[in-house]
């Protein structure tokens, strides 16, 4: 990329620990529900599956909070259930309730899996989706690819949904520990796979969502969460020198400490139940921090929006970071209040 580009790129600047006196933008599921543009696209594409897999809409719905509100990245849209249904799990979403999937969870399950170099047929149009955003979206904006981490995408293959405490997961890595790490394992090398696809088509930066880490007790987010991550960064950097990679260990707690260190992030992002102060003190020494307003002050708003802003920025604002949610935001946010909060991030210009 030239200089010229890279400069111009304010998320780019901090992802290389550059200290900016405003931070770059952007938020979590900021195409979406609470969006009327894209309700609109979602009716078009008939239902959620079909969005993500139809270029021309995914684009579309990818760039309408750009054009509302300028943010200073796009993030594509996809689904992190997406690899393991190009791996050969059946996924289909339930109206009201969220996704569903083929369940593994014996080897006879996993024998049925496709392998990795076979993910790309099913995976294709998130390419060209990538590439039409890369033509499309303007100079300043930086594009943001991104994928689960492997222990969160394995909790959905393994419960065939969403569980709130990641306990048919749990149950496989304690029952049947050869089992759950060859799935891992595949799940890792798929992810690989699949982001480089999208760092080739045109993705900035790549994200790396665990949003199940912090059920990980001790040791087993040494060797499921921090690992992966790890081996993920590692051969994404080796194959394309430079990329910056964000990773989300959602409710690491205090296993945010070292976590960029350990795993060759450029990049933490931060979820809410931590405090801005303490992150500043214990993780963002290490570099970029992301994060880490309550995505309810998109749906409440008034004032105690406008403070909480203001107190995140002004923790943050010794040492590089991107201003975030903590969580995606949720389909009863107020559009407006999206605005409130990016003003507030701005006022200082």
């Amino acid at each position: 990329m030239p200089q010229t580009d890279t400069q111009s790129k304010t998320i780019l600047r901090s992802l290389a620990g550059e200290t900016l006196s405003v931070p770059p933008i952007w938020m979590m599921r900021q195409a979406g529900r609470y969006l009327p543009e894209y309700k609109a696209t979602r009716a078009q594409a008939g239902d959620f599956l079909s969005l993500c897999y139809n270029p021309e809409l995914a684009t579309e719905v990818t760039l309408q909070p750009i054009r509302r509100y300028g943010f200073d990245a796009a993030i594509l849209f996809a689904d992190i259930l997406l690899v393991p249904q190009a791996l050969g799990a059946d996924l289909w979403f339930v109206t009201g309730e969220g996704p569903r999937l083929s369940t593994v969870t014996t080897q006879a399950d996993f024998d049925q899996l496709r392998p990795v170099g076979d993910i790309h047929e099913t995976l294709n149009p998130i390419y060209q989706t990538v590439r039409n955003l890369a033509g499309e979206l303007p100079r300043e904006t930086t594009l943001i690819g991104f994928a689960g981490a492997p222990w969160t995408v394995a909790t959905y293959m393994i419960a065939g949904q969403g569980t709130k405490d990641q306990g048919p997961a749990h149950l496989l890595r304690t029952q049947d520990n050869t089992l759950f790490e060859k799935l891992l394992d595949l799940i890792t090398k798929a992810t690989i796979e699949y982001m480089s696809a999208q760092i080739d088509a045109g993705a900035e930066v790549m994200k790396i969502f665990d949003s199940w880490a912090g059920s990980l007790p001790g040791d087993a987010f040494e060797k499921y969460a921090l690992a992966p991550a790890r081996e993920i960064t590692q051969e994404l950097k080796k194959r394309h020198p430079g990329i910056p990679i964000i990773g989300f260990p959602r409710e690491a707690g205090d296993k945010y400490i070292g976590f960029a260190k350990a795993t060759g992030v450029d990049c933490v992002a931060l979820d809410n139940s931590i405090s801005a102060d303490w992150a500043a003190k214990h993780v963002q020494v290490d570099g970029c921090v992301q994060g880490n307003l309550a995505s309810t002050h998109m749906v409440t708003g008034g004032q105690a929006l406008v403070d909480e802003t203001r107190q995140i920025v002004k923790a943050f604002s010794k040492g590089p970071h991107i201003f975030n949610l903590g969580h995606g935001i949720t389909p009863d946010a107020d559009p407006d209040n999206v605005q409130r909060m990016i003003d507030t991030v701005r006022e200082g210009e």
